[in-house]
Formats: C-alpha cells, sequence, structure tokens
C-alpha cells in the first residue's frame, strides 16, 4: 500500500442541513484488498483511490452499518422485487468508462436534482474515471443492469475477504417500476449469500436523512463504535 497523501477538510455536511462536517481523506496507490478491509472495518468508504470517513468533532449522526447476510430473510416484498427482474440481464466486470455510463449517470442525477433537490454538476469522463474506474484493484467490480440491450443501472461494488461494500449505484428514472434501488441491494445480498460472505458494507446510516435512513430498513445489521485508527481494534455491535 503506497499512501500518497492524507487530510481533512472541512465543508458543509452533505447529510444534515445547516451542519458543518469535517472530513478524513487518505489518497492510497495500489491499495491491496487486506488493506482496503481493515480501512472500510474502520467506517472509511472508497470513491476511486480515495478512502475516507466524517470525523466531525461535536457529532456522530454518521453511523457505518453492515448487514448480517448470514442471518438475513427476504420479506414478501422484496421476493416480489427480485421477481420483477426476470427480464433484467446482469453482468460483472472490472469497473468501466463508456458514453452509456456517462450518459446514464447524467440522467439519474438531473431527475434526482428534480425529484430530491440534489446538487446538480455536469459530470466529465476524467471525473467518473478518478471516482469510479481507477482504484478497484483486484477486489472492486461493477453489475450492469440491461434489459433488451439498454443499460439501466450501474452497481459499484468491493468484495472483500468477509463481504462485499457498497459504493454506490445509479440508475435510468424510466425503469423506476423496477425498484431498481432496492433490487441492486437484495442482488448483493444474494451474491453475498452465495459467495459465502457475511456481510454488506452500506456505508454511512444517518436517521435524519432521507438518502440514507433506509438502510436501517435492512435487518439484521449491526453498527461500528466510534472511529477507530487503523491501528487500533474495531468493534460493531
Amino acid at each position: 500500500m503506497n499512501l500518497l497523501k492524507e487530510f481533512s477538510l472541512d465543508d458543509k455536511c452533505s447529510y444534515i442541513e445547516n451542519r458543518e462536517q469535517t472530513t478524513h481523506y487518505k489518497i492510497i496507490e495500489n491499495c491491496s484488498t487486506e488493506n482496503s478491509q481493515a480501512l472500510i472495518e474502520r467506517g472509511f468508504r472508497r470513491f476511486g483511490k480515495m478512502y475516507f470517513r466524517p470525523i466531525c468533532k461535536d457529532c456522530d449522526k454518521c453511523k457505518s452499518i453492515k448487514i448480517d447476510v448470514e442471518n438475513y430473510i427476504f420479506s414478501k416484498s422484496e421476493r416480489r422485487v427480485l421477481k420483477k427482474s426476470k427480464d433484467i440481464t446482469t453482468y460483472i466486470q472490472k469497473p468501466s468508462l463508456t458514453q452509456e455510463h456517462l450518459n446514464l449517470f447524467k440522467k439519474y442525477h438531473l431527475f434526482m436534482h428534480k425529484k430530491k433537490g440534489w446538487e446538480y454538476n455536469e459530470t466529465t469522463p476524467e471525473h467518473y474515471y478518478n471516482s469510479f474506474v481507477v482504484g478497484h484493484e483486484e477486489f472492486g467490480f461493477e453489475v450492469l443492469y440491461f434489459i433488451e440491450g439498454e443499460l439501466i443501472g450501474v452497481d459499484l461494488i468491493d468484495v472483500l475477504d468477509d463481504g462485499v461494500s457498497s459504493i454506490y449505484f445509479y440508475y435510468d428514472p424510466d425503469f423506476s417500476y423496477l425498484s431498481l434501488g432496492k433490487l441492486s441491494l437484495l442482488n448483493q445480498i444474494k451474491f453475498a449469500m452465495k459467495s459465502k460472505k457475511k456481510w454488506i458494507y452500506l456505508g454511512y446510516y444517518v436517521e435524519e436523512c432521507d438518502s440514507l435512513s433506509y438502510k436501517a430498513d435492512y435487518k439484521p445489521y449491526i453498527t461500528l463504535k466510534g472511529r477507530p485508527n487503523i491501528d487500533e481494534q474495531y468493534i460493531w455491535s
């Protein structure tokens, strides 16, 4: 593992209105699966070569959360979502960048800008590449969703030693009736079960944030205590 840079930044909170946040960043070249696992277990997330986590002094609203795959039971409604996907074809491969990716990414974020007020910024090929393609090493993958040859969803994941780290999913809003957001997570759980993985690392659960509060619906789950350093023991409970 080659640590290129480490720093912290203060900015407007991404999850709770009228709050500031402090984020700790590590930019890492050639990160191994073992080291990535160690960082994710301690509450870091990964975009490209960048690992990051909130370290706000007076707030601990961001809870790292992971789903207990070994004890997960699909509900009736979740089985219906899976059944609706019978016409979808999926492929798993190393992360890539095509014009289809960029078009779909833009369409999704324009939709979320209108629906939920997400801030919208035009994504360049360079930005997408640096966020979702580089840094995947041997553990990063994308799951592509197609209907009749048309790309309708891209799910970016890391396959770690003991689980799947869910990075980012975006989809074509024209196919919202297929509950693609739920479907992607349910497929991650199915993949983890088949691969004998124990956990789905879901990033941060924030009760006050609509875009993150849904994660508590996937039970059983556990959360990380505190913000352990890389050389400290971590506790999930």
